[in-house]
């Protein structure tokens, strides 16, 4: 009787930061891609709140990439508010007192940028559990660096998304899944962002409890240190692009702590996001590191399918739709 090795196809994407666009096709990858899996490594959540502010004839004003915009219909409200999900900011209806109020008392914006995420992620947690009702396919989601705390309970409390951060998860038959959405310092002082010695802790704490390291896929946000998929544009200390003889000055942002535990126990697969623009695979030893990149905010899913058998990558293949 012949026997055939056990496959599993993964669609992995990372880093759609709110996008309501990018959050529905990576749903919608189960059926078109013919996946098994599907796993979003992290920073879900936007960036931005865009208010929408209420005049005193009844039309409200808004900024919305550099351009004004005055909305004198529920029409037009919709409209923009569309727009503004499809790239991954937070619309806000407000009146002009707590606009201000908003902007003059200490913590108020911070709480209501919170409940925005949340009450979006919760929606995204309905759609996706009307969506892939019925449906064979196992899906995992992770915060990343930029996630706040307030997220976590959210993914926790889905029937359907499973929530692998800081776990020892089963993909299949054959390969565990460790997932780590904390990452090495940012000039940005993020939420989940350590030092390289804290994070070391925290992957080996994890990868203790895997039963077969040579067979496991190391889901880290961020990516290792110069493999190629970490490659930024440094920045100054007041967060401006830094240029040597008129062009950009370009280093490796990643984690020396993840490349060291790659190195050290040479996972079968490393599936990083963090840096938008480095899209690439790379190779770390004998492990295969792919990071799909990010252009969330043209509404754009950059995603990879990975087909695995029994302690191999089989292939794959860098998408973008």
């Amino acid at each position: 009787m012949e026997v055939h090795a056990l496959r599993t196809r993964i669609f992995f994407a990372t880093d759609i930061h709110g996008s309501e666009t990018c959050f529905l096709k990576f749903l919608n990858s189960a059926g078109f891609y013919k996946a098994d899996v599907l796993i979003m490594g992290g920073d879900i959540t936007g960036k931005m709140i865009i208010p929408e502010v209420q005049r005193s004839d009844g039309a409200y004003e808004a900024n919305f990439l550099g351009v004004d915009h005055v909305l004198r219909s529920e029409r037009d409200l919709l409209g923009l508010e569309r727009r503004i999900g499809l790239v991954g900011f937070y619309p806000y209806r407000t009146t002009r007192r707590e606009f201000e109020n908003l902007q003059n008392e200490e913590g108020k914006l911070d709480e209501l940028f919170s409940r925005l995420m949340v009450g979006r992620l919760e929606r995204w947690m309905r759609t996706a559990e009307e969506r892939l009702r019925g449906a064979a396919v196992r899906v995992y989601v992770t915060g990343g660096n930029d996630d706040r705390f307030v997220i976590d309970p959210v993914l926790k409390s889905s029937s359907r998304i499973i929530d692998p951060e800081g776990a020892v998860t089963e993909v299949d038959g054959s390969h565990e899944m460790i997932s780590c959405a904390w990452t090495n310092p940012t000039p940005w002082k993020t939420p989940r962002e350590c030092g390289e010695e804290e994070l070391s802790r925290r992957l080996s704490d994890m990868i203790s409890k895997v039963r077969d390291v040579g067979c496991c896929i190391f889901n880290t946000h961020a990516p290792p240190v110069d493999s190629g998929l970490d490659t930024c544009q440094k920045l100054d200390e007041n967060l401006r692009p830094v240029f040597v003889g008129g062009q950009p000055a370009m280093f490796g942002a990643g984690s020396l702590a993840v490349r060291r535990m790659i190195e050290k126990h040479q996972p079968l697969l490393g599936l990083h996001g963090h840096i938008h623009e480095s899209r690439g695979a790379s190779r770390v030893g004998r492990t295969l590191c792919l990071n799909p990149g990010s252009e969330y905010s043209e509404g754009i899913l950059r995603g990879v399918i990975v087909d695995l058998e029994e302690r191999k990558v089989r292939s794959h293949l860098f998408t973008s739709g």
